[in-house]
């Protein structure tokens, strides 16, 4: 992508290309957005597949290997963006999740959505795009979806603000030392609280441990140093915490299905 920008509606033309061209997994560097309506789509994000179900929104962090595969049902549209706004909350949690899919239900205004889309197309296809335009527009856009998903994501297991409030705050921290060797002890003391009530907070706001969340978020970063550096499989567990290249490895399998190693040659082979 050359531009800082781009987007395209999921016409039906656009779909038949999809459906009968060979579209393998790939990894870019810029974000992309998929706001789904309808059909029966499907998308492989780091090794795992999960069938959409419309009308959904999908976000893609950079980095990310991926596959959208539509049907021929499949109608929307596709924003792709580089450094062209701040960065979104989807970001942030991208590092904590291996999907960031909600769907947009009653109480989301899919016809806004449309407009924005519509309106950011139009202004795209000039023969000089106003980019200060567009990115109005997608920060509206960005702004409706982070609303939506929150209510999404976090309600109704989220039994209060505060609960947020101190969720997010251990994700902050996390972002800061997910490096460590340490567990949710650690976070719990920079908090001011047990282990057990951040567990309990997490498994309310988040549906998932602490222990889980450290996890993911040490696999994320692994994914992406086993893609993107020439460190060996022991430097890569050590700078993650893992003292023991064997204990770093079965977490590794136990997450994603593949050792490290295996990881690395079957996405370089998928993405080659």
């Amino acid at each position: 992508m050359k531009q800082p920008f781009e987007i395209f509606e999921l016409t039906k033309e656009v779909v038949e290309k999809f459906v009968t061209g060979t579209f393998k997994p790939h990894r870019h560097d810029w974000e992309e957005l998929l706001i789904i309506t309808s059909g029966n789509p499907g998308h492989f994000i780091d090794f795992t597949q999960t069938a959409l179900e419309p009308p959904v929104a999908v976000f893609v962090a950079k980095g990310k290997i991926h596959s959208f595969i539509p049907d021929l049902n499949t109608r929307g549209w596709a924003i792709r963006y580089t450094d062209f706004i701040p960065e979104s909350r989807f970001n942030f949690y991208s590092n904590f999740t291996d999907n960031i899919n909600f769907h947009l239900g009653t109480d989301c205004d899919i016809h806004t959505l449309k407009g924005l889309c519509e309106m950011m197309l139009k202004e795209y296809q000039q023969e000089l795009p106003g980019f200060a335009v567009i990115k109005h527009l997608l920060n509206a856009l960005l702004t409706k979806l982070e609303t939506h998903s929150h209510k999404e994501l976090f309600s109704p297991k989220s039994s209060g603000n505060s609960q947020l409030v101190t969720f997010n705050n251990f994700l902050k921290i996390l972002e800061s030392n997910y490096h460590r060797p340490d567990g949710a002890d650690f976070y719990a003391d920079k908090l001011n609280m047990t282990a057990r009530n951040l567990n309990h907070i997490s498994q309310a706001v988040f549906g998932s441990s602490i222990k889980e969340i450290i996890e993911t978020r040490k696999m994320v970063e692994a994914r992406a140093l086993l893609l993107n550096s020439e460190k060996t499989v022991s430097e890569i567990g050590f700078d993650l915490g893992y003292q023991e290249k064997s204990y770093f490895s079965r977490v590794f399998h136990k997450r994603t299905g593949l050792t490290p190693t295996e990881f690395k040659e079957q996405m370089q082979a998928v993405i080659s």
